[in-house]
């Protein structure tokens, strides 16, 4: 009796998961890259790489995954072909990172370095950047030169003007990327991984050129030329504008200009993505359709769609190209091929399935990309649109007037938007745009209206020396964008600070909200409740009660008026790192008067954690203070190297520990205090294995 009672509610089980499965029939595509997506994700959150026999495992798991699925055929287990997508994921995460790997400096190096300009950008500190390959370092074999290194210049820095293509002689101050400032922070050392990048540093020493760039067609050259180009015809920040949204280059935008777009919602109009893509493709083919059309004898007997179809596809290529062919670039064109193809084959352009596939090429290509903000905000926009389109087109539209209609697909739109990448953008800048909307709003509709339109016209004028046509439409538009931005910045309450969010908090989000989107009939509510558990979790993120930077020279303890820091200059990544992720203002001076100053006690703070007593030393002669630190407390961080063993019972943390650990977070609730090190929380992986 048991065993038909178990047989029958195992047949229940499958008989429901069956039915919900044939439910979803014509569906299922769309879940493809969520399943590649979770196998992905499962290996960059890994502590330690998996062994040789791991990657055996799987791979057999595959092979055999595979097998059924071709033996059965797609439709008929889609979940083994989900399960197969997941461990294909996770493959290609490891594979990527294994294929990119490239020698990365151990050391702090100072010395001349050779090397051709591929690269020029702007740091956050507003110095041009340049990224140099064919490296070569003084007294090193080649097998361990990086592949790539960038290089901060100081301002106004003299000697050779870099141009791309150019080799050029500096004398560097060089490091390995660094990690994170703290547990769980944002790691560079796995971006540069993944980017080439095996040292970064800066020089204070002029460039000297060794050879002048090749002559010949070089599309970094291209894109140079006609930076320069834009900005000589458009001065100031409206050239600067210009050259970003045409050419990729943003070294010519100030810092200032930079701020305002960022904190008014707008930056995403400076960075070529799937505006930009969709922007430029969709004039020209509307463009070309239009032109083929007023053409009797074309319009009736060649298929004009398909023809502005390949030549906004050519176009997209050619913008690819001119831009650098950055991972947002190359995402959002992978985009607008899938749907320009989609139109060539006679499919709808615009629908789930072709965001869904494009989303695979990219991950398949690039794996890593999912974890990066640019993947989640465009992909999370374009889902968000498509769903509402959707839903918006089975609404009755009598009651809206044929002329208010594009006002309002515009207003919708930009709100959907908005919506859907408010709290991606908000976990990875901890800041919200209060006004964003308005600045969209403002602003959008001139960018492809004018700017857009603008530029493709400098650019089919360009060979017949007109091109200044084309940027004087272009720069009206510019000018009011900038404007908008600058007047939304300056809004009291413009920008909001929040939070960082747990690990846990945006792929439960995204899951839910995904699930809520692609899943069909009303199970699809249930998509819900885990996106409100991840808000629940982000509302009760715990964060650091002291923060110790690697080094000790800055130290950062939680208060009632927020964190203080302990000096007011120095160690500016991690102090607005960790003011940024308390959901603070990323002010180091502001922060550092929180910490009251006693001059009779310089170079030694003592404070509590939780029932910990903690002394921190810094300053000329730190190290001779250890024995009096730990007199005072059971915690010593030390700004400097040791010099002896600490006291019995004292525990110490000098620099030489701290750079191992990466520094240091200790977390007080009610279980207690414990430390955890920024290393210990990154584990151990191919692009930190050097350190």
């Amino acid at each position: 009796m048991e065993r038909e009672t178990r047989v029958g509610a195992l047949a229940w089980l499958r008989n429901g998961i069956s039915g919900a499965i044939d439910a979803q029939r014509g569906a299922l595509l769309p879940w493809g890259p969520v399943c590649l997506g979770i196998g992905i994700a499962s290996y960059f959150a890994l502590l330690d790489e998996p062994s040789v026999a791991v990657w055996a495992l799987l791979i057999c798991v595959a092979v055999v995954l595979c097998s059924v699925v071709l033996s059965a055929g797609v439709m008929r287990w889609p979940l083994v072909v989900g399960l197969l997508l997941v461990v294909s994921g996770f493959l290609l995460a490891g594979a990527r990172t294994h294929l990119v790997a490239d020698p990365v400096l151990g050391f702090r190096y100072y010395g001349p370095v050779e090397g051709r300009i591929i690269a020029l950008d702007r740091s956050v500190g507003d110095r041009v950047r340049l990224t140099l390959d064919h490296v070569v370092m003084q007294d090193m074999r080649p097998h361990r030169v990086p592949e790539r290194v960038r290089v901060s210049l100081q301002p106004d820095q003299p000697g050779a003007l870099p141009v791309p293509g150019k080799t050029v002689a500096m004398t560097v101050h060089l490091s390995p990327p660094s990690g994170p400032v703290e547990p769980g922070g944002f790691d560079f050392q796995r971006m540069a991984w993944f980017d080439g990048l095996g040292a970064v540093g800066y020089t204070k020493a002029p460039l000297v050129t060794l050879a002048p760039a090749p002559a010949g067609f070089s599309v970094a050259r291209w894109r140079n030329a006609i930076s320069r180009e834009v900005q000589a015809r458009l001065p100031g920040e409206v050239g600067a504008f210009a050259a970003a949204v045409t050419t990729g280059d943003r070294a010519g935008m100030a810092q200032g200009s930079l701020t305002a777009l960022r904190q008014s919602n707008l930056a995403h109009l400076l960075a070529i993505s799937g505006l930009h893509m969709g922007l430029l493709t969709a004039f020209v083919f509307g463009a070309l359709r239009l032109a083929l059309v007023t053409v009797p004898a074309i319009s009736l007997g060649w298929p004009v769609k398909k023809i502005a179809a390949v030549g906004a596809l050519l176009a997209g290529a050619v913008y690819l190209a001119l831009s650098g062919g950055n991972v947002a670039t190359q995402r959002a064109y992978a985009m607008v091929a899938v749907m320009l193809i989609a139109v060539l084959l006679d499919r709808r352009a615009v629908t789930l399935r072709s965001v869904a596939v494009a989303a695979m090429i990219v991950l398949v290509l690039q794996p890593e990309s999912l974890s990066e903000p640019g993947f989640q905000m465009s992909f999370s926009a374009t889902i968000a649109l498509v769903a509402a389109f959707r839903v918006a087109r089975d609404l009755p539209g009598e009651w809206v007037p044929g002329w208010a209609r594009p006002a309002l697909a515009t207003i919708f739109s930009s709100a959907v938007a908005g919506a859907a990448t408010a709290p991606v953008a908000a976990a990875h800048f901890n800041m919200i745009a209060h006004y964003g909307l308005f600045a969209n709003l403002a602003s959008v509709p001139l960018m492809g209206l004018v700017v857009m339109p603008g530029a493709v016209l400098a650019a089919c004028l360009a060979p017949f020396g007109m091109h200044g046509i084309g940027l004087a439409v272009m720069a009206p538009g510019i000018e009011w964008i900038l404007a908008v931005a600058d007047w939304t910045a300056r809004q009291d309450g413009a920008v909001g600070h929040v939070v960082s969010p747990g690990p846990w908090v945006l792929p439960l989000f995204a899951l839910g909200m995904l699930w809520l989107i692609l899943w069909r009939g009303r199970a699809r509510w249930a998509g819900l409740a885990p996106a409100l558990l991840a808000f629940g979790l982000w509302a009760l993120a715990e964060r650091p009660a002291l923060l110790v930077s690697p080094g000790g020279g800055l130290i950062g303890l939680m208060t009632e008026q927020g964190r203080a820091l302990s000096k007011a200059r120095g160690d500016g990544f991690a102090a607005q790192s960790w003011l940024e992720n308390d959901g603070d203002i990323p002010d180091q001076g502001r922060a550092a008067a929180r910490w009251p100053q006693d001059k009779a006690e310089a170079g030694i703070r003592t404070f509590t954690v939780g029932t910990m007593r903690v002394v921190h030393l810094s300053g000329r002669g730190a190290s001779m203070r250890v024995a009096e630190g730990c007199a005072k407390a059971s915690l010593v961080i030390l700004a400097a190297d040791a010099r002896g063993i600490a006291p019995a019972g004292c525990k110490l943390w000098d620099r030489r520990a701290l750079e191992a650990a990466g520094g240091f977070a200790l977390y007080d609730n009610i279980n207690g205090t414990r430390t955890v090190t920024a290393r210990a929380a990154a584990g151990r992986r191919p692009w930190n294995a050097a350190q």
